[in-house]
């Protein structure tokens, strides 16, 4: 029999993943013409032409250890890459010292809080935030803090304030955001900044930076190691090139950071201990010579553009992400969240409940699908609709 501590862990499950695997079911039910899923951020578009050449060129090779072994933080040519591109965008110092690669951006969000958390220790989460957060916190030994949004889902600071303790060790900021899509301008990245070193203690910002390049509508990413100190990047390549399947990322952060060559040697022991050793040699490769291709984010927007004007056309409320692909929709006032979600499913309509992300009156719609699944949802919308303005509930 598995442990108890395991049985309570999966008994919470996720919801994103819940609803993904219930989706399965119900195309055998329905067909799978008559389900339209958005539960999952799994991106429908195909990796760079420059991203498969690589890999068929690689495969290709008779170069000798191609898959062997490296440190644990993986190869020094691509590191110093790294560190370049990444001091030229934000505007730091950084050498290959302060980069680790990872098994994508979960893997590197699990190996800073393994080495930054003391048991006991407090990690500030801002609502909303990606389901696992708190789970990761824990597995580290550490507390999730939760702290307010505002009406326009960006940190309420007051709150932020009032959440600080003498146990306060880092805070978790993802920007875009998932689920609401909002960007965090640098602005706001200063008034956050000033808050954290206004403590007796050292806060560190963990960035989780996963959806950057795709923001919309002209707004650009603010160079996140200028705005704030002691931050570290959490960065993986599973949005942007769509590859997150292939599990490669990276952690960074300035050589000022404090305690800098530890923190180096502490990442690299719990990417050997947590068991992930190191991350993908053949993908290490393809991306050296392909980091900071050009990303278009054009098919993700005009999918956003289109379902936004289906939802208000019904008389929902959506709110327009600025990045990411996806939209927080706000449950019809007659129905709870989970009715909602219910009754969405009942005609093949496949949401997930914002509560696992920390609110409790929307729900997350991934729209890195296909067209087709859109305008088919389109029509199954009206049938919801009209059976809620038909049923007393």
């Amino acid at each position: 029999m598995i442990s108890k501590t395991a049985q309570g862990k999966i008994n919470q499950g996720s919801a994103v993943r819940l609803m993904f695997e219930e989706g399965k079911i119900l195309r055998k039910k329905l067909g799978a013409d008559k389900v339209y899923d958005f539960s999952l951020g799994n991106p429908d578009q195909e990796p760079p032409e420059a991203i498969k050449e690589s890999l068929l060129s690689l495969a290709r090779s008779e170069e000798k250890g191609l898959h062997a072994y490296m440190s644990n933080q993986g190869y020094p040519d691509l590191r110093e890459k790294i560190a370049h591109f990444e001091s030229v965008r934000n505007i730091v110092p950084m050498d290959a010292s302060c980069v680790t690669m990872t098994c994508g951006a979960a893997a590197g969000l699990n190996i800073v809080l393994h080495s930054l958390l003391d048991p006991g220790d407090e990690v500030l989460v801002l609502i909303p935030y990606f389901t696992e957060y708190p789970r990761y916190i824990e597995e580290a030994g550490g507390k999730a803090v939760l702290v307010r949004c505002d009406a326009d889902f960006r940190p309420d600071l007051e709150d932020l304030k009032a959440k600080i303790t003498p146990k306060t060790k880092a805070l978790i900021l993802n920007s875009p955001n998932n689920p609401s899509g909002v960007v965090y301008e640098a602005e706001l990245l200063e008034k956050i900044n000033a808050v954290l070193l206004a403590q007796e203690q050292t806060i560190y910002p963990i960035s989780d930076e996963v959806y950057r390049d795709l923001i919309y509508d002209g707004r650009a990413y603010p160079p996140l190691l200028s705005h704030m100190k002691n931050a570290l990047i959490i960065y993986s390549w599973s949005k942007s090139y769509a590859l997150p399947g292939e599990r490669i990322g990276y952690v960074c952060y300035s050589s000022n950071i404090e305690d800098s060559a530890n923190l180096s040697l502490a990442l690299a022991y719990y990417n050997r201990v947590l068991g992930f050793v190191n991350a993908p040699a053949v993908w290490q490769h393809v991306l050296e010579d392909n980091i900071g291709l050009a990303v278009d984010p054009t098919p993700y927007k005009k999918r956003r553009d289109r379902i936004v004007d289906i939802f208000q056309s019904l008389g929902l409320t959506a709110h327009p992400s600025e990045g990411t692909f996806y939209i927080l929709l706000r449950r019809p006032d007659r129905l709870s969240t989970d009715q909602f979600v219910d009754l969405c499913k009942k005609h093949g309509v496949l949401f997930v409940s914002a509560k696992g992300f920390g609110l409790e009156d929307y729900v997350r719609v991934s729209y890195a699908v296909p067209d087709r699944t859109i305008e088919g949802m389109a029509e199954a919308m009206v049938q919801v609709m009209a059976e809620i303005a038909e049923t007393v509930f």
